[in-house]
C-alpha cells in the first residue's frame, strides 16, 4: 500500500453524531456490556433464511444471559418474493443480508452466512442437499463453528422434517452433521491451518407451535424467555417485535409481546441439560487459565461502578486490559479485549469515527479520509496512531483537548472494487462460488476499508478500528452514513435486460455509460455467433468524474433460427478491460448497496406472434413483468385505483395483476367489481399468483376457487395438456412441450382447488412422488369476457427471458375477436 500521508488540523465540525458509526454509550448499554465482560459462554441459533431465526430467544441469550450469541442462515434468502420493492434473486438476499444485520444491531447476537443460495421452495432435504453441494455447504457450517466456538447449538428445525420447507430440513440435517465434523481434525482438515477442532457440548432443537403443527411437550426442557430488563426497560419479546420487523422484505412487521414466554427443548446431540441450558460448561473466568482473579476484578469495578460518573471507571478498567491483554486462550482474548476497549471508550466518552469525503472513487484513485474525534475524558487521552492497512502513522503521542472535536486528515489508495464477495463471479443454481473458504461466513466483505486508531488511556495503548464510510446530511433524514464505493473506472449499464426479437428487424441496444475517473478508451459489444452487431466499437476520451453518456449499437438476428444468447459489453477504461455495470438499492430501512453486475444482456430469438396491444396492470407485491411485456411490443399501463372506478377499462384488450396482488393491495376487494364488470362487458383479466393466506377478497374470479399451499418446484416437471384445443394453446400462439423447456426455479406456486366447473383447467403437473395438480391455469368465460387465473411463476420466467413462458403469457392476454 502507498505511503499514507496525514496532515493535523484542528476542525470544528457542524454535523450532528445522531448516526455514529461507532458502538452506543449509554449507561444502560454500559451497564449491560459490564455484564457480559464477566461471561464466558457462547450460543449458535441455525436454521436457512432470514425470518427462520427466534429473535425472543436471541435477544435473551444475547441481552439477559450475556452469551455471545450468533445466527447462522444457511442462505441470505435470495428464493423468496420481495413485498416493497421488485428486486429479486441475488438483489433480494442483498436487501435480507442487511435486513438480517439491522435485526442483530437490535437483539444483540451475531450474523452469519453459508454458499448456499436459496433457489426457491424445495420439498424435501435430498433435492435440496444435492442443489447446494451439501460437502461444501456442511463445510461453511464447520467453518462458522469452528471460528466462532459455540458452547451450545440450537437448531430452528428437526432433521424429521415438520418444518415443512426442505431448506428448512437441510439447516438442521447440517447442522447435526457439523456438531460432530466440527470436532474431527480429519474433516475438512484444510481449516486447521486457521482453526482448531471444536466441540460443542450439546445441540438441542428449538421445538415450536406453528399453525397445526406443535412439537412442544411438557417433559421438554423449557426457558421463559418473556422476562423483563430493568436497564434496557424492555421485555424480551418487545426486542424480538423491534428486531423482527426488520424483515420489511416479507411483511413481518411484528406486535410486541409481554409477558410470560417459554421456549421448549429437545435435545438432539450431547448432554441433555438439566436446569441451565449451559449445564456443563464453564460460563466464567474460571474457564481460562488464571482468570478468577480477572472475575473478582470484574466484580468489583460493577460494584463501583458510578451511573453519574462512568468515567470514574476507566482506570480500573484499563488496568483490567492489561491482565486480559496476558490470558494464554487467544479465542476469549480475543473477544474480551474487544469488549474492554469498547466499554472504557464508553465510560471515557471517547469518540472517533473515520469516513471518506466523497461517496465513490474508482479502483486505483486515492481515497481522501477524514478521522474525527472527540475526548470527554481528561487530559490523560492521548492520540499515538492512526492507520489505513499496514500503513501506519505515529503521533507522538498527541494530547487531545477535553471536548474539542479534531480531525486528522489522510488518504489511501483504492485497490479493490467493493463488490460482495458472493457475488464476484458467476455461480451455479444453489451454491455461490467462493473461492476463498475463509470467507465463507461473513455477512458483508471482511476485507473493506477500515482505519485503525490507538489512544494511549491511563498510560496503556488501546485499540480500534472504524469501518471507513461515507457520510452526509439529508434534508429530511438528517445525518447519514452509508458503505463507501470502489467501482470500475467506467460502468455500462444496458438499458434493458433481455432483448425479444420475433423477426431479422434489427434493434437498438442503448449502453448508459458512467466514468468514476478521469477515463479515455472504448466500449464494444464482445462477438456472438448468429448475431449481426454494429458499430464495432464507440471511442470516448477526457471523460470526468461523474460524466455519463449513452452510446447506441445495433443488434439482429444472423437468420430466422430461434436462438438464445448473451451479450456482454467491453469498456476498454485506460487501457485495462472492464465489463461492469452498476446497480444501486436504495430502502430507508437499511444502509444504501451498491453492486456491480456484468453488463451483460439476453438476446432471445423466438417464434412468437402477439395480438393486441394496450394492456392495463395492477401493482401487486412487486415484479419485473410490465417491462418484459413492453420489451414485445405491449403498450402497458399502471392502472391507479380512480382509473379502475372511473375510467373507461374497455379501451384495454387485457388487465393483468401484478403477483400477489391480491394479498398486498386492499383496494382491491373494492375494485374487484369493476373488473368483474370489464370481464363481462367483454374484458380479458389475467390474474398472476396469490397467496392463500391474507387475501383481501374471498372471490377472486367470477365463479369459485380456493388458492391453496400446493406448488411444484421442479423447473422440469413434465408437463401435460389437459384442453389442447382452448385457445389459450393456441391463439396467436401454438403451444407445444418445447415451450417448457428451459424454466428457472419452479413451475408455479400456490395453485388453486376446488375450481368452479365453469372454468376449464388447461395443464396437469407434478413434482416426483407426488399426485397431479391441475390448478396451475385455469380459464372462465364470464358474459363477452375471458378470466384467467395462472399460478405458473411468469414473474420469474419473463424477466429471465424464458421463451416458452413469453409465448404462452402472450395467449393469456390474447383473446380472440379483440
Amino acid at each position: 500500500m502507498k505511503r499514507t500521508s496525514f496532515v493535523i488540523a484542528l476542525l470544528f465540525l457542524y454535523s450532528c453524531v445522531t448516526a455514529q458509526t461507532s458502538p452506543p454509550t449509554d449507561i444502560g448499554t454500559i451497564q449491560q456490556n459490564l455484564k457480559k465482560l464477566n461471561t464466558l459462554g457462547s450460543v449458535l441459533y441455525v436454521a436457512a433464511h432470514p425470518d427462520d431465526e427466534n429473535t425472543r430467544l436471541l435477544a435473551y441469550l444475547a441481552q439477559e444471559k450475556h452469551y455471545r450469541t450468533g445466527y447462522l442462515s444457511v442462505t441470505r434468502g435470495d428464493g423468496g418474493q420481495n413485498l416493497i420493492g421488485n428486486e429479486q434473486s441475488e438483489l433480494l438476499g442483498l436487501i435480507r443480508t442487511q435486513e438480517l444485520l439491522a435485526a442483530r444491531k437490535v437483539d444483540g447476537a451475531e450474523q452469519f452466512f453459508t454458499r448456499a443460495n436459496d433457489f426457491g421452495f424445495s420439498k424435501g432435504p435430498e433435492e435440496t442437499l444435492k442443489i447446494w453441494d451439501k460437502e461444501k455447504v456442511l463445510g461453511d457450517v464447520v467453518w462458522v463453528i469452528r471460528k466462532f466456538r459455540p458452547d451450545v447449538i440450537i437448531c430452528r428445525f428437526p432433521t424429521t422434517g415438520e418444518g415443512g420447507h426442505g431448506h428448512h430440513t437441510s439447516s438442521a440435517i447440517l447442522a447435526q452433521e457439523a456438531f460432530s465434523a466440527a470436532a474431527d481434525p480429519a474433516r475438512y482438515p484444510g481449516q486447521l491451518k486457521y482453526v482448531k477442532p471444536w466441540q460443542a457440548k450439546r445441540l438441542m432443537w428449538n421445538t415450536f407451535n406453528f399453525g397445526s403443527t406443535n412439537t412442544t411437550a411438557a417433559d421438554q426442557f423449557k426457558i421463559d424467555v418473556g422476562v423483563y430488563n430493568t436497564t434496557l426497560g424492555k421485555s424480551y419479546g418487545e426486542i424480538a417485535a423491534e428486531s423482527r420487523s426488520n424483515h420489511k422484505t416479507q411483511g413481518f412487521g411484528s406486535a410486541k409481546q409481554r409477558g410470560e414466554s417459554f421456549e421448549y427443548f429437545k435435545t438432539i446431540l450431547g448432554d441433555a441439560p438439566q436446569t441451565d441450558l449451559m449445564d456443563g460448561v464453564e460460563t466464567g473466568w474460571k474457564r481460562v487459565k488464571d482468570g478468577a482473579d480477572i472475575g473478582e476484578s470484574i466484580k468489583v469495578i460493577r460494584r463501583n461502578f458510578d451511573v453519574e460518573a462512568p468515567e470514574k471507571s476507566v482506570t480500573p478498567l484499563v488496568a483490567l486490559l492489561g491482565k486480559v491483554e496476558k490470558i494464554s486462550d487467544v479465542y476469549w482474548r480475543t473477544q474480551k479485549t474487544k469488549e474492554l476497549g469498547d466499554l472504557i471508550a464508553a465510560c471515557a466518552g471517547l469518540w472517533f469515527e473515520a469516513y471518506a469525503t466523497e461517496a465513490t472513487y474508482a479502483v486505483g484513485d486515492k481515497i481522501q479520509i477524514r478521522s474525527a474525534v472527540v475526548n470527554r475524558y481528561n487530559d490523560k487521552v492521548k492520540i499515538n496512531k492512526i492507520g489505513v492497512g499496514n500503513d501506519v502513522l505515529d503521533l507522538g503521542p498527541k494530547v487531545i483537548p477535553a471536548n474539542q472535536q479534531q480531525s486528522f486528515e489522510s488518504s489511501t489508495i483504492a485497490d479493490k472494487i467493493t463488490q460482495p464477495y458472493w457475488l464476484a463471479s458467476d455461480h451455479k443454481i444453489g451454491t455461490y462460488n467462493i473461492p476463498d473458504d475463509a470467507m465463507a461466513g461473513n455477512p458483508e466483505n471482511p476485507d473493506l476499508l477500515k482505519v485503525s486508531f490507538q489512544f494511549i488511556i491511563e498510560g496503556k495503548p488501546v485499540n480500534f478500528e472504524r469501518r471507513l464510510v461515507y457520510k452526509y446530511v439529508d434534508p429530511v433524514r438528517g445525518e447519514v452514513y452509508q458503505p463507501l464505493e470502489i467501482t470500475p473506472p467506467v460502468t455500462a449499464n444496458i438499458d434493458g435486460k433481455d432483448y425479444i426479437f420475433n423477426s431479422q428487424k434489427p434493434q437498438s441496444i442503448q449502453v448508459k455509460l458512467k466514468s468514476f475517473t478521469v477515463a479515455s478508451g472504448n466500449v464494444s459489444i464482445k462477438p456472438v455467433d448468429g448475431w449481426k452487431i454494429s458499430p464495432e466499437k464507440i471511442e470516448f476520451s477526457d471523460k470526468n468524474k461523474n460524466d455519463e453518456w449513452t452510446v447506441s449499437f445495433t443488434v439482429a438476428p444472423a437468420d430466422n433460427k430461434p436462438k438464445t444468447a448473451d451479450l456482454q459489453v467491453i469498456v476498454m477504461a485506460n487501457g485495462k478491460p472492464y465489463s461492469l455495470a452498476l446497480r444501486r438499492i436504495r430502502y430507508d430501512h437499511v444502509p444504501a448497496i451498491a453492486l456491480f453486475p456484468a453488463a451483460e444482456a439476453k438476446l432471445v430469438n423466438l417464434d412468437l406472434k402477439t395480438a393486441g396491444k394496450k394492456l392495463g396492470y395492477i401493482a401487486g407485491a412487486g415484479d419485473l413483468m410490465p417491462e418484459a411485456l413492453r420489451q414485445v411490443g405491449y403498450d402497458v399501463h399502471m392502472l391507479s385505483e380512480n382509473e379502475i372506478m372511473n375510467g373507461d377499462l374497455s379501451t384495454y384488450d387485457a388487465i393483468i395483476t401484478g403477483v400477489r396482488a391480491y394479498n398486498v393491495n386492499e383496494r382491491l376487494a373494492f375494485e374487484q367489481p369493476k373488473l368483474m364488470e370489464y370481464v363481462k362487458n367483454g374484458g380479458n383479466l389475467v390474474v398472476q399468483y396469490n397467496n392463500n393466506s391474507g387475501l383481501v377478497t374471498k372471490q377472486i374470479g367470477p365463479y369459485p376457487f380456493t388458492v391453496v399451499n400446493r406448488r411444484v418446484t421442479d423447473e422440469d416437471a413434465v408437463v401435460t395438456v389437459l384442453d389442447q384445443p382452448n385457445p389459450l394453446l393456441n391463439y396467436p400462439n401454438k403451444i407445444t412441450q418445447d415451450d417448457f423447456k428451459g424454466w428457472i426455479q419452479e413451475r408455479g406456486l400456490y395453485f388453486v382447488s376446488d375450481i368452479d366447473p365453469k372454468y376449464k383447467a388447461i395443464l396437469q403437473m407434478n413434482d416426483k412422488g407426488e399426485s397431479p395438480l391441475n390448478g396451475s391455469l385455469i380459464v372462465g368465460d364470464y358474459g363477452k369476457g375471458r378470466f384467467v387465473y395462472t399460478s405458473l411463476a411468469f414473474f420469474r420466467e419473463l424477466p429471465a427471458g424464458v421463451p416458452g413462458a413469453y409465448r404462452l403469457f402472450v395467449n393469456l392476454l390474447s383473446k380472440p375477436g379483440n
